[in-house]
């Protein structure tokens, strides 16, 4: 094995032997520091040692970018790690280890509820009923984009004031902060977006890459307590005995047929604004009266199709599969009925009323035709609240025809018209 001392001169002179595949020039200043030429002319620093019995190599660098003094330097600090017993080539691998771990905590760091909110969406999306996807989608909107319907630029959602936030910054005050801003202007929408963002942390944290990002008890706070916005019921949050008449008259008398049609059936069964939406003509069965509703609690129910709305029911169009259509939205599917009831209630000279108050209004106003509390809940889909009633009464379709029916009748006296089962008497006046 020849040693001679690195020059320049001496390490840039320095070539493979005829035949062979490599040479190596070892150097005689600094132990185990080797110079290796190969055929193709290319040379490198090596360092080669003995440890535990064994031959160890180790690649310096190529000769262009290690200077003689530097791959020296780089040589005498492995032979001193030898001698304590420590191979460099796992200390380097250790090191690189340490170094991706500490990059990809940096990365992790980084990432905000803008970057992770859609990926939680399509991780979901399979769970989720196109309703609960559409929320989690408005919510988070950034809004800026010009209106499908009418003029200027939509509204940003609850959560985009924190889209940008870092997750690992979403601590208690800050959503405390962000929560008591939101409650002051819509409460309705900020009380939803928290439970929505609850239950992304929650996802957050079972998901490896994820967890630990936002601060432990962050939505639990006394900060966040103290905003979240009352869930009572809303006062008055429903129509009295004296208010139906003017109601039917003016959400009779809505320029929507489609509209009209969705609010009526709304307060006549009782059921959820989400779940009559969701209605499809293969779901109504003219010919034995029933309506198949897609029930979010038990995955359906099927009630009474009842004469009133029987009569209205035909006389819509039948454009697409959903019952009640759109030719404006996506999805052909009617979408946000609430300012067109809005201006029915102003229109009728009503207070303020929620969809979700006639569900409640039915509800009410249904006791003042004597009906059994458990038929009441079995049309609207509530669960039984009763031993009795749990397990013991599941009243066939036909009684409670007979019970739905003096409901409606009920409603449509109260609201001042008398109904036959004609088109001529209902005087909707359907669009084209």
């Amino acid at each position: 094995m020849s040693k001679e001392n690195f020059t320049i001169k001496l390490v840039d002179s320095f070539k493979c032997a005829e035949g062979k595949q490599q040479s190596i020039l070892w150097d005689g200043k600094t132990p185990g520091l080797g110079l290796r030429a190969t055929e193709a002319n290319a040379k490198s620093y090596i360092f080669e040692s003995r440890l535990h019995g064994r031959t160890i190599r180790i690649t310096i660098g190529d000769l262009k970018t290690w200077p003689i003094s530097k791959a020296q330097g780089e040589a005498t600090k492995l032979k001193s790690l030898v001698d304590q017993g420590i191979d460099p080539r796992q200390q380097k691998i250790e090191q690189r280890i340490k170094a991706d771990a500490t990059r990809v905590e940096t990365e992790r760091q980084l990432v905000t509820l803008g970057d992770i909110w859609p990926r939680y969406i399509e991780s979901r999306r399979h769970k989720w009923s196109e309703w609960h996807i559409r929320d989690h989608e408005n919510v988070a909107r950034r809004g800026g984009e010009k209106k499908i319907r009418g003029k200027g630029l939509t509204e940003p959602g609850p959560l985009a004031s924190l889209l940008d936030i870092r997750l690992c910054d979403m601590n208690g005050k800050r959503l405390g902060g962000w929560l008591a801003l939101e409650s002051s202007n819509r409460p309705t929408q900020a009380s939803l977006a928290f439970r929505l963002l609850s239950v992304f942390v929650n996802w957050c944290d079972s998901q490896s890459e994820l967890a630990g990002l936002v601060p432990p008890g962050a939505c639990k706070t006394q900060h966040v307590r103290d905003e979240v916005p009352n869930k009572n019921t809303k006062e008055g949050d429903s129509l009295q005995r004296e208010q139906l008449a003017p109601w039917f008259k003016a959400v009779r008398e809505m320029e929507n047929s489609i509209q009209s049609a969705y609010l009526q059936i709304l307060l006549i069964t009782g059921a959820r604004r989400r779940e009559l939406v969701a209605l499809r003509w293969e779901d109504v069965d003219f010919q034995w009266k029933s309506l198949t509703i897609r029930d979010k609690v038990e995955g359906e129910r099927t009630i009474p199709l009842t004469p009133y709305v029987a009569t209205i029911l035909e006389l819509l169009p039948r454009r697409n599969e959903w019952v009640f259509s759109s030719p404006a939205a996506a999805n052909g599917q009617l979408t946000e009925p609430t300012p067109g009831h809005k201006r029915a209630l102003v229109a009728a000279g009503l207070p303020d009323l929620t969809l979700h108050g006639l569900r409640r209004s039915f509800g009410t106003l249904a006791e003042w035709c004597e009906v059994p509390a458990g038929v009441t809940a079995q049309i609207m889909g509530h669960k039984p609240s009763a031993i009795a009633e749990k397990h013991y009464r599941r009243r066939p379709l036909d009684l409670l025809r007979q019970w739905h029916e003096k409901i409606e009748l009920w409603f449509l006296e109260q609201a001042g018209f008398d109904f036959a089962p004609s088109k001529a008497c209902l005087k909707i006046e359907l669009s084209k």
